[in-house]
């Protein structure tokens, strides 16, 4: 319940400060948290970075401002802080698909994005193993793209992004690379603010430089994990277990996040099968 009553008084901050310049750090703050380790809990709660959930509750209040006020646009826009109408006019056009001005015309279908509450899921039916792990620091070779948070599009463009690499001789040519037999997916870089990460297939290796000019070298640091077993066909069982970690072992246990990469393990064998056997590491630190 101290998770609920911490996470409620960040939402409770958000409301009263609409007004005013809103940071992640003095949310984070108010959550007892750390700055990373809350715009990550709040992306994987809800879908959506603080930042974007911000912007279209503000918006929703400008537009029931501007429906039942004679408040000038720009007055508004500035209220609600934006630097000019331009850019107040092309983020309230995104949401409710009319201009601010219009948003006084009588009958105008206007959208209402509501306050959002937590509610922490008891799932008894389920346990959840997992065993801490210190590694230490540890060199990949791989292939990166940027991911956006966007609307849940990661959850798209990751799956691609694999499928292309097991066609193109991609994951192959990695593997050949590789100190071991495992594929890693990396998640890390992650810009919060700009909804997006990079997403790194790669493997463990002890090779100073990549050989392809397509290919990255990048240093996992030393950490503290959190290794949690996934068993599953891909890529469902892997999403499914994101979503655990975040709306049920974070808020039970003494940890947060280490603001460090999160790994995904995939080992030799058929993705696809129901009794595939992976899995995910989170960085962690105990509060």
């Amino acid at each position: 319940m101290e998770w609920l009553t911490r996470m409620k008084d960040a939402l409770d901050y958000i409301e009263d400060h609409m007004e005013e310049p809103i940071s992640s750090s003095d949310i984070a703050k108010i959550a007892c948290s750390s700055t990373f380790h809350f715009q990550r809990m709040f992306h994987m709660l809800t879908g959506m970075t603080v930042a974007e959930y911000i912007r279209k509750r503000r918006l929703t209040l400008a537009a029931q401002e501007l429906a039942i006020s004679s408040t000038k646009v720009l007055d508004t826009a500035l209220k609600y802080g934006y630097d000019s109408p331009e850019s107040f006019a092309k983020a309230f056009r995104k949401i409710h698909g009319i201009t601010p001005s219009q948003a006084r015309d009588p009958g105008v279908k206007l959208k209402a994005f509501p306050r959002i509450s937590f509610h922490l899921s008891l799932r008894g039916d389920q346990d959840m193993d997992y065993r801490i792990v210190e590694k230490a620091g540890f060199t990949v070779v791989g292939k990166s793209i940027q991911v956006s948070t966007k609307d849940g599009e990661n959850f798209k463009t990751i799956p691609a992004f694999w499928g292309q690499s097991n066609t193109d001789g991609t994951s192959d040519a990695l593997l050949e690379l590789g100190s071991g037999g495992d594929m890693l997916g990396i998640c890390t870089e992650f810009q919060h603010d700009q909804d997006q990460f990079t997403y790194i297939i790669a493997v463990e290796s002890d090779k100073a430089a990549p050989v392809s000019s397509s290919f990255i070298t990048y240093e996992v640091p030393a950490s503290t994990w959190a290794v949690f077993p996934v068993v599953g066909a891909m890529p469902d069982a892997m999403e499914d277990i994101w979503k655990r970690i975040f709306q049920e072992w974070f808020p039970a246990t003494g940890y947060e996040h280490a603001n460090a990469p999160e790994l995904e393990v995939y080992p030799p064998g058929d993705p696809a099968a129901e009794d595939y056997r992976t899995e995910v590491w989170i960085p962690v630190i105990k509060k």
